[in-house]
């Protein structure tokens, strides 16, 4: 297995390996991301409603949520690198297949498998890294692939919903296809032999799930999403309807929220460094205390775009230390299910994306909009206790 010449800093290998994988995230990012940005060019195309084409959305995360876990299991034996280019060439051949698709049911069905190459290919992305850098640098490490997420969001899907509007939603497959192709290289040329410990059957693996340690540990980034989506999923209307903004304004500001995002995952990275379960407990009630200041803050364009920009600053703090937290877990009470700990964490955050959404519609729909601010600080709360809980049973171990 390679590992990084040095126990406490990251050598020019570890930077290469952590850039390459980086990359590969951004890729799986943009494609999962901007078919939310070209909706109304995919029901133009094949002749559906855009409600219709809604739905490639919601398939994409329950396919990712199902299929990631079980594959990771399936897989968990073969060696990562040839897994890892096996699953890339495929995905660019998927997404080859969603640009020349003639009708909805054949976009479904590739996208849902492409779902599941994602969470697979992200999960070993994450395994890989972890296990070649210094202990120490984990975080870093994890943070900077994570962030490959960020940039995905800030620049890939609004390069890739501009292509699908002018020139047809095949347009933006065309551009994740070539994407892919690089990542393929970069991770043939960077990413070295790194064979698996796994040698167990897959209903053992999968009887981590049945750990309680690991379903508390599992929630906690679920509520965590959860509590930001929560306000995040109707931001737009907060925008339009209680600051009053013009539409002119709200594609800048969302691109500011994307931007001041970044800095969340390099926080994320330094909050992992040390202590990250004793530090998340605090970071989860800071989340509440703004998004619930929301509540009031929008009474004022200038504090209600602060209070924004502090929403988006606190959204991501959580990834890198549940991420590595999942794995330190599994190393502990089934090391030969790191790999499926692995895939938990990007699981959680779709299962709390989802549950996020959902929630805040129904706020929505029942009640004064701001409430979506009180409900999202009571979810972040949710977070903070089952990580104070995660915490002490730490302290006793």
């Amino acid at each position: 297995m390679y590992m990084s010449s040095s126990s406490t800093r990251l050598s020019q290998a570890d930077w290469l390996l952590i850039a390459t994988l980086s990359m590969l995230t951004f890729v799986l990012g943009t494609s999962e991301f901007v078919i939310v940005g070209i909706l109304s060019e995919i029901a133009d195309g094949l002749n559906i409603t855009i409600a219709k084409a809604g739905t490639l959305v919601s398939a994409f995360a329950i396919a990712f949520a199902i299929g990631t876990p079980i594959t990771m299991s399936l897989t968990g034996h073969l060696e990562r690198r040839k897994l890892m280019l096996s699953l890339i060439f495929v995905w660019i051949l998927l997404n080859v297949c969603s640009g020349i698709a003639p009708n909805y049911e054949l976009l479904l069905l590739t996208r849902i498998v492409t779902a599941v190459l994602t969470g697979v290919l992200i999960s070993l992305a994450m395994v890989v890294a972890s296990d070649s850098v210094p202990i120490a640098k984990r975080g870093v490490a994890v943070s900077f692939i994570f962030g490959g997420f960020t940039l995905a969001n800030v620049f890939g899907v609004p390069i890739g919903t501009f292509i699908g509007q002018h020139a047809g939603f095949a347009a933006t497959f065309w551009l994740t296809s070539g994407l892919g192709v690089v990542a393929l290289i970069g991770v043939f040329k960077v990413v070295p032999v790194q064979r698996s410990t796994a040698t167990s059957s897959i209903r053992d693996q999968l009887s981590l799930l049945a750990n309680p340690r690991i379903m508390i540990a599992f929630f906690i980034p679920s509520f965590g999403f959860g509590a930001t989506y929560v306000v995040y999923t109707y931001l737009v209307p907060v925008l339009e309807l209680e600051l009053k903004l013009p539409s002119t304004w709200i594609s800048p500001i969302l691109l500011a929220y994307g931007v001041v995002s970044i800095f969340s995952n390099i926080l994320a990275g330094k909050i992992a460094s040390r202590n990250p379960i004793g530090r998340l407990r605090f970071v989860f009630i800071v989340q509440a205390i703004v998004l619930a200041a929301l509540y009031v803050t929008t009474a004022s364009v200038s504090l209600g775009l602060i209070n924004i920009a502090l929403m988006s600053l606190m959204s991501i703090l959580l990834t890198t230390s549940t991420q590595i937290y999942l794995i330190d877990l599994a190393e502990k009470f089934n090391p030969e299910a790191k790999g499926l700990a692995a895939s938990l964490m990007p699981v959680a955050s779709n299962v709390g994306i989802a549950f996020g959404s959902a929630l805040g519609g129904l706020v929505y729909a029942n009640g004064p909009i701001m409430n979506i601010a009180l409900v999202g600080g009571a979810v972040a709360l949710l977070a903070a206790a089952l990580t104070a809980v995660s915490h002490r049973l730490d302290q006793r171990a």
